[in-house]
């Protein structure tokens, strides 16, 4: 056969990323694409379609390489403390100090293997795009049809598609049968989308381009024939596999933050310990004694056990919203949910049930608003229909699961549909009514059918009764009602009013449908077009739509309780965007969605603005969705885009934080995502953003404090170094580095690990989110830092130099004296922190009001604490690794007091600052 040779394609462009889908092929006749394409309707040859495969390339979508162990490796070792803290423990390591270094180091090794376990199977979007081309298509090549791997498929090749083929480029349709495809997880739309070959508009939303079948999307009726017009990345699908790569990879709100206190505090330590270091050498210290004194400093300053502690309550916030049925992925997104701003969720099986169902009825009798329950047949129709009304809707409902190709089913302890949802929907109408779709098609069996067809906007159905032959007719009601005359009660129809109420139902988003009857006068045995003409009894109109969940319903008045913004993004009409925006609670009566085709058409300034007023967009592409995310960051926003389509991966990647479906995502979508949801569910976020907030309250109770256990650490050495004296050439410390290493690694991690487990402060979810650009190390932290650092210093040093002064006064030799005097120190600081423990637990409240015992960890752990204290003080192996001493109980009591002074000091802080206006840090 002739085609164009190859070379007189160069119009075509080849190398650019998106090539023919540059081209409006949905605008061009099918003739004209051919043509366009240099090929026929039956095929190219198989030398053609192999040059065009060397100048083209495989039908394949390039796959993203995964993180290595080693890139995962190094994200965890790759901040300024964990730098700071291995160039100590080198230092101290080559000052001859092993013990010291490796106690440093073995905290750097334990926080890095809790990280990377955390992250290890984190996954890359791209590769599960390349699932979604399928393995096989139907190809006419030398005017025959082969089976041929996808990946050998041209531009120009022409593809057969039948029911359950998943397309497997961009085709332009030639010719088709009955055609319908599931583009949900491109456009979002719920419904199978009906084909036809006509061109349409250039600026058509892909959802209206009815002449193109997209590769990856399903058949799931029909037969059809098309010309591939893109293959890999010039398809809409690989355009998505394109922007993947593009969406920027965000630091969440606590990366950010902890970045930021990590380079503060590492400039602040460094700055300190240099400074510390010099006033040593004037003071006549050695070299070596004043860089130990440097490196301990940096090791009393740094909170060594922070970054465990931040991990681990991240993961004990894993678990917790496992239990509510959101999977992490990414540990940071823990916390990134309770700081959201936003929310922008997908429509369909995100805030809808993805199940069409009959919300409303009309016949001659009047209108019927009943209540769908997804396909979940058991019950009843609500309100349920009394008198000649009865009559009529019964008659109505067994029409239309009679014309009707869907089959309803249980499949274990869950109903299960076969066909088209619409179709479903009138059947499980009628099992509510009480009519079974199998009784019916026994009693009144089929004869012959005219099928459903976009060119004829109905179906036929010829059955037979006991009492003859009987045609019914279901459609389009613009097409149904022109063939009707007459009402079941014999009156006339009035079209006007029949339109009317159409209107009304599409006004509320409805997807509308007419059905109708007629009894031929004489048998018959096949159906013909001329048969569905006229003379039909006009039965009603059905009215259906995918309703929101009502749980997401109530689930969106929490988030705005919340002070989040929740705003719709969906590939949907306009309509029935607007009609569920209405029941969420998103749009008020008078609001209006904003369509794609707008979107499209706005500069970046508009488009910033119409994305923080309008909280309804509908038609939207995968693009629109990615600039609309991208926009309300751009305003201060942090932004978590839900959704379970390919047509989401781009914005769920993008989002601060992206949530997928687990049941009806897909593989793309979850792959994209930080969280998934279990249950498919919207009211899950809420419940994930309520335990996000909670993860964060107990991050700052944490940072509250870990600090001022370094401050006051650093307190006490740099007292030593500026005023104590130095005893046989020795500087004096109050406490040794690795005494200092036992306080910030074991007391810290099992006094601050069980604030990890506090209860949710009381009005965690009514309150609004914390501004994006807010400190960690807010003007709460930093005053109670000073205050109980300071305090904690105070007592530290001060019983040290009592301690040792009065134990040389006993005649005890400078070595016990000065053991015992750290020892005492060391215990004054853990008391300290046992005590100051107990007023963290709640950030504004006392101790009584949440309850002595509501956290029973808490005391867990501090009795963990003090049982290894009183191993540090009295085990013989303990006092020859870390230099302490035993202590009497005279020590113990000393130490006692003074650190219970920290209990009416925060009281009193708290008492004040609750008296004050309150602010986001407070």
């Amino acid at each position: 056969m002739a085609v164009t040779p190859l070379d007189e394609l160069d119009s075509i462009p080849t190398n650019a990323p998106r090539a023919a889908a540059d081209t409006a092929w949905h605008a061009q006749t099918p003739d004209a694409v051919l043509a366009a394409l240099g090929t026929v309707r039956q095929g190219l040859s198989t030398s053609d379609a192999k040059a065009r495969r060397e100048r083209y390339g495989p039908n394949l979508l390039a796959q993203g390489k995964a993180d290595t162990a080693w890139a995962l490796l190094w994200r965890q070792v790759n901040n300024p403390l964990i730098w700071v803290l291995l160039a100590s423990a080198a230092l101290a390591i080559v000052l001859g100090k092993p013990l010291d270094g490796s106690v440093v180091l073995g905290v750097v090794v334990l926080n890095t293997i809790i990280g990377y376990i955390q992250e290890y199977r984190a996954g890359q979007a791209i590769q599960a795009l390349s699932a979604m081309v399928p393995n096989n298509a139907i190809v006419l090549r030398d005017g025959g049809k082969h089976a041929l791997p996808a990946a050998e498929l041209v531009p120009g090749d022409v593809v057969m598609l039948a029911s359950g083929d998943k397309v497997p480029a961009d085709l332009r349709l030639l010719e088709h049968k009955s055609l319908r495809i599931d583009e949900a997880a491109l456009t979002g739309e719920s419904v199978p989308t009906e084909k036809h070959i006509a061109a349409v508009a250039p600026d058509a939303s892909l959802g209206d381009r009815l002449g193109m079948a997209y590769g990856g999307t399903l058949v799931s009726y029909g037969t059809a024939t098309g010309v591939v017009v893109a293959t890999a990345l010039q398809t809409e699908l690989g355009r998505i596999s394109s922007m993947l790569d593009t969406a920027d990879e965000l630091q969440t709100p606590l990366t950010r933050s902890m970045a930021s206190v990590g380079k503060t505090l590492t400039v602040a330590i460094l700055i300190v310990a240099a400074v510390m270091a010099a006033i040593g050498l004037l003071r006549g210290y050695q070299f070596i004694d004043a860089a130990l004194a440097a490196i301990t400093l940096a090791v009393a300053a740094i909170p060594e056990g922070l970054p465990a502690i931040i991990t681990i309550a991240l993961a004990i916030g894993v678990r917790r919203m496992a239990r509510r049925r959101a999977v992490i992925r990414k540990l940071p997104a823990v916390e990134t949910l309770g700081s959201t701003t936003v929310i922008c969720s997908d429509k369909t099986g995100t805030l809808t049930r993805n199940e069409m169902t009959v919300q409303a009825l009309w016949t001659c009798h009047g209108n019927i608003d009943v209540s769908g329950i997804g396909y979940e047949p058991e019950g009843t129709l609500s309100p349920t229909p009394t008198g000649a009304a009865s009559d009529a809707v019964h008659e109505l409902l067994l029409a239309g699961t009679l014309c009707n190709d869907a089959t309803l089913g249980k499949v274990g302890e869950h109903w299960k549909i076969t066909g088209d949802p619409t179709e479903a929907a009138l059947v499980v109408a009628g099992h509510k009514l009480g009519i079974s779709e199998t009784d019916a098609r026994r009693r009144v069996a089929r004869i012959d059918a005219i099928p459903f067809e976009s060119e004829l906007q109905y179906m036929a159905t010829l059955h037979r009764d006991d009492r003859g032959s009987v045609i019914y007719l279901k459609g389009a009601p613009e097409v149904v009602i022109g063939r009707c005359g007459v009402n079941p009660d014999g009156s006339p129809v009035t079209k006007v009013l029949v339109l009317e109420q159409v209107d009304a139902m599409a006004s509320r988003g409805m997807r509308v449908l007419a059905v109708a009857g007629r009894r031929p006068e004489a048998s018959m045995t096949a159906i013909h077009e001329p048969d569905a003409g006229a003379g039909f009894t006009l039965l009603g109109l059905v009215g259906m739509i995918d309703p929101p969940r009502g749980e997401a319903i109530e689930a969106v008045k929490t988030c705005h309780a919340a002070g989040i913004i929740v705003k719709m993004i969906t590939g949907d009409h306009a309509g029935t965007a607007q009609a569920i925006g209405t029941q969420l609670g998103l749009l008020a009566a008078s609001d209006r969605a904003v369509i794609g085709s707008e979107l499209a058409a706005m500069s970046d300034e508009q488009l910033r603005t119409a994305a923080t007023k309008a909280n309804v967009f509908a038609r939207v592409a995968p693009e629109h969705k990615l600039r609309l995310v991208k926009a309300l960051q751009a305003e201060g926003h942090i932004v978590a885009m839900t959704g379970d389509g390919v047509n989401d991966a781009p914005a769920l990647k993008q989002a601060n934080i992206g949530v997928a479906m687990g049941i009806t995502g897909t593989a793309v979508s979850k792959e994209a995502a930080d969280i998934v949801l279990t249950d498919d569910n919207f009211a899950s976020i809420a419940a994930a953003v309520e335990e996000g907030r909670r993860v964060y309250d107990n991050l700052i109770k944490s940072l509250a404090f870990v600090l001022p256990t370094n401050l006051g650490l650093a307190l006490i050495l740099i007292t030593a170094v500026v005023f104590f004296p130095k005893i046989d050439g020795m500087p004096m410390l109050p406490m040794e580095p690795v005494q200092t290493l036992w306080i910030n690694l074991v007391a810290t991690v099992a006094l601050a690990l069980p604030l990890a487990f506090e209860a949710m402060e009381p009005n965690v979810m009514r309150r609004p989110p914390r501004k994006p650009g807010a400190p960690v190390l807010g003007r709460f932290v930093l005053t109670r830092t000073l205050v109980a650092g300071v305090l904690m210093a105070t007592g530290g040093v001060g019983l040290f130099l009592y301690e040792y002064h009065h134990e040389t006064g006993q005649g005890v030799s400078h070595a016990v004296a000065l053991a015992e005097a750290q020892t005492m120190a060391v215990t004054t600081v853990i008391l300290f922190q046992i005590f100051y423990l107990l007023n963290c637990r709640s950030l504004k409240d006392s101790l009584l009001k949440i309850g002595l015992f509501s956290n029973p960890s808490v005391y867990m752990g501090i009795g963990a604490l003090l049982l290894l204290q009183l191993v540090f003080v009295y085990a013989p192996f303990m006092n020859g690794l870390f230099g302490s001493h035993a202590l009497n109980l005279d020590a113990w009591t000393k130490s006692v007091l003074v650190a219970a002074v920290i209990l009416p000091v925060i009281g009193i802080e708290k008492w004040h600052r609750n008296r004050q206006p309150s602010t986001d840090d407070a």
